[in-house]
């Protein structure tokens, strides 16, 4: 918490299996309350290697919705 906010971290990803647990183990969680991964239909195993790795998954995006529309997505809190 910063000044008693919530911090939370929302991480739009696309194919991030390779760089997704060294991204997540970058954020400060000295003052980051929360991760949310939200997935853009990825083709390879970012979704898996998340979850086999127990780190923070929200929820996938049903169809790709491209750089900027999964960023939007991730603004709206949903797909």
């Amino acid at each position: 918490m910063v000044r008693n906010k919530k911090v939370v971290v929302v991480l739009p990803a696309y194919n991030a299996e390779k760089t997704l647990i060294t991204t997540y183990r970058e954020i400060p969680f000295d003052i980051v309350d929360e991760v949310i991964l939200v997935d853009d239909a990825s083709i390879d195993h970012t979704v898996e290697s998340c979850e086999e790795s127990s780190y923070p998954y929200a929820r996938p995006v049903a169809k790709n919705l491209g750089y900027g529309g999964n960023q939007k997505s991730c603004y709206r809190g949903s797909s």
